[in-house]
C-alpha cells in the first residue's frame, strides 16, 4: 500500500519527509488553507510524486502550477465536475504554432499526470455519483466531510466503504493516525481496492509541519 503525506509547507521539513521516500507528497494550493503552499519545492527523490491539491481552481492556474512545479499528480478537492476534468486534461495538452512549418505541435503533452478526485464522506454516501468520473480520473480519494476542505483530523465512518461498488483504486484519507494501522490493513484484506493511505493533520507538530519519527514509524508498519 502506498503512502501520501499531504499538507507540506516548511522547506526543511519537506526535505526530511522526502528522505523517507513516501510515494506521494501533497502541496496545497488553496489560500484558505492553513497549509497553503507558497515558495520553492526542493528537489525530491524521483520516486516521490509531487501532488498539487486544488479547490475549484481556474484551469489556467492549475496548468500553470503543474508546469512551474513539475507536478506529477493533481488532487481535486472541490466540487469539480466531469466536464471540468475533461477541460483540465485538454489544458494539459496545449499546442503552439511551429514557426517553420506553421503547423500546430504539442507544447506540452502531460498525459502522464495522475488525476485524483476527492469526495467527502461522513456517515453515508451515494456511490452512484462516482460513475461518470471513473473514465476521467486515475484514483478517487475519500476524505471526511467537514468544515475545512481536508485536514479536519476526524475520520469518517469507514464501514460505509463496504458499499463501494467500483474497482477504481482509491486513497483512504481523513483523520488517519498512528493507531489506525490494523483497521486499514483489515479494510485492505476485505478486497477493497485501497491504493494508498493519505496522512496529514494527525502527524503534525503544527499545520504544515510533520513529525518525522511519527511518519517514519507509521510507514514501517505497511
Amino acid at each position: 500500500m502506498k503512502l501520501k503525506v499531504c499538507g507540506m509547507k516548511d522547506i526543511e521539513n519537506i526535505k526530511s519527509i522526502a528522505d523517507l521516500k513516501p510515494d506521494y507528497m501533497g502541496f496545497i494550493f488553496y489560500d484558505r488553507s492553513k497549509r497553503n503552499f507558497e515558495g520553492i519545492i526542493p528537489e525530491l527523490p524521483k520516486s516521490v510524486k509531487k501532488t498539487g491539491v486544488f479547490v475549484n481552481e481556474y484551469i489556467e492556474i492549475v496548468v500553470s502550477l503543474v508546469e512551474e512545479y513539475n507536478l506529477q499528480a493533481i488532487q481535486l478537492h472541490g466540487d469539480e465536475t466531469v466536464k471540468y476534468i475533461q477541460n483540465l486534461k485538454e489544458g494539459l495538452r496545449q499546442t503552439e504554432l511551429d514557426s517553420a512549418s506553421h503547423h500546430k505541435i504539442p507544447k506540452r503533452v502531460r498525459n502522464d499526470i495522475e488525476i485524483i478526485k476527492v469526495f467527502g464522506i461522513k456517515d453515508d454516501f451515494d456511490f452512484s455519483i462516482l460513475k461518470p468520473y471513473e473514465d476521467e480520473v486515475n484514483y478517487f480519494l475519500f476524505d471526511t466531510k467537514g468544515k475545512e476542505r481536508g485536514g479536519n483530523g476526524v475520520k469518517f465512518n469507514w464501514a460505509v466503504l463496504k458499499k463501494y461498488p467500483s474497482s477504481k483504486p482509491f486513497f483512504l484519507s481523513g483523520g488517519i493516525g498512528p493507531k489506525d494501522v490494523d483497521e486499514i490493513k483489515r479494510i485492505k484484506k476485505s478486497g477493497l481496492p485501497v491504493y494508498a493511505v493519505d496522512v496529514n493533520s494527525r502527524f503534525e507538530l503544527k499545520p504544515g509541519m510533520k513529525e518525522i519519527n511519527k511518519v517514519k514509524d507509521f510507514q514501517k508498519k505497511f
